[in-house]
């Protein structure tokens, strides 16, 4: 089976998922095109242009499938190189702009709409790394078309696509160092909220590691995120922070403002080798966010699948990914309060999660069908 695999905007999870794909599914004979994840506007426009360019000999061969993210003009594609309308034609979105938080500088105009629309049309098969990412897709377009000159009898097509579209997180890659307490362990159902496993770390005198492992970036909300700390800092609660994470040349302001108003706190502060970032989440624990921007969330399942407590708004997908003991309202105050109990009560605290059913040997099989149907 030749699959196609294109990759409009390779951002750090469209990364990790194209790696897990092309190194774990050896059933397919895998043709990769990647473009790297800058100039927004011109990528998501002029992607096929791109590649037309540079890569004529590839995309003129054949393929039984082409598997192609949302970022990807796959309509425009599709009618430079018809022949490849005869593949079976899969589009994957792990995130969709009409659920990007209002930003001037950032907003994406009507055509980075209007790609990921015409891509989910072509295509014979949508999926979506979480029900949010679906449903505010569909709720999204619904919305958009609304505000064009034509009245435009689009909810019919939206809702047949809502109801064939289909589900399948980005897969974590397993560790080697599994929960100690396997029997008491509940194996979680990526298509339901993760459940608990007994046990959980802390220390036993209060205090503990707070992690920040997110994109530095406006949409996660940086702000509220520091400012609670800041105000457990000016309590007297004793707290370790680790901010980590991808950062640009461009960065809010609040990071560096944070840096010196919580250095008592830091224990790492930027990007971190890859041993290194594993052995800081190891030993967290309280992973935290607070994002206005969020599909499924890679960082915070990442840290807890090493045993990290995450503590996420009670938004976007975070309702269908964890239980309520987990979320904390969303505002300011509600973090502060749920941080102060844990770190001052460790008791009160939840049990880790045990994220197995999220890993690649769980979810494999459902990509293999996905592609072999």
């Amino acid at each position: 089976m030749r699959v196609l695999l294109l990759s409009a905007y390779t951002a750090v999870s469209h990364r990790h998922w194209v790696r897990g794909l092309t190194e774990r599914l050896h059933e397919a004979e895998w043709t990769l095109l990647e473009l790297p994840p800058r100039h927004f506007r011109w990528r998501i426009r002029g992607n096929p242009l791109t590649w037309m360019l540079k890569e004529d000999a590839t995309l003129a061969q054949e393929y039984d499938v082409v598997l192609a993210t949302s970022m990807v003009d796959l309509a425009t594609l599709i009618g430079l190189y018809p022949h490849l309308a005869h593949a079976r034609k899969i589009v994957y979105f792990h995130e969709n702009q009409f659920a990007y938080p209002a930003a001037k500088e950032q907003k994406p105009g009507g055509e980075a709409l209007m790609v990921n629309l015409y891509a989910a049309l072509a295509a014979d098969v949508v999926v979506f790394n979480s029900a949010y990412n679906r449903d505010s897709f569909i709720d999204g377009a619904r919305a958009f078309l609304k505000r064009l000159p034509e009245n435009l009898p689009a909810a019919k097509p939206l809702e047949r696509l809502r109801e064939r579209a289909r589900v399948l997180p980005v897969p974590l890659d397993p560790v080697s160092d599994t929960l100690s307490d396997t029997s008491s362990e509940t194996t979680l159902d990526p298509g339901a909220a993760p459940l608990a496993s007994s046990g959980s770390r802390g220390n036993p005198n209060g205090g503990g590691r707070i992690v920040w492992n997110h994109r530095w970036e406006y949409d996660k909300n940086p702000e509220d995120f520091f400012a609670a700390l800041v105000a457990l800092s000016e309590r007297g609660i004793g707290f370790e922070l680790a901010v980590m994470g991808q950062r640009f040349r461009d960065q809010p302001a609040i990071f560096a403002q944070a840096r010196e108003r919580l250095s008592r706190h830091v224990v790492a502060w930027g990007p971190q080798p890859a041993e290194a970032y594993r052995a800081l989440l190891d030993e967290a624990d309280i992973v935290v966010s607070t994002t206005w921007h969020e599909f499924q969330g890679l960082s915070i399942m990442e840290a807890a699948q090493r045993g990290a407590l995450p503590l996420v708004p009670n938004r976007l997908c975070f309702p269908e990914l964890y239980p309520l003991a987990y979320r904390y309202d969303g505002s300011r105050e509600g973090l502060i309060d749920r941080l102060e109990d844990w770190l001052i009560r460790p008791e009160s605290r939840p049990p880790r999660l045990d994220m197995s059913a999220w890993t690649w040997p769980a979810l494999a099989s459902h990509y293999r069908r996905l592609l072999m149907p």
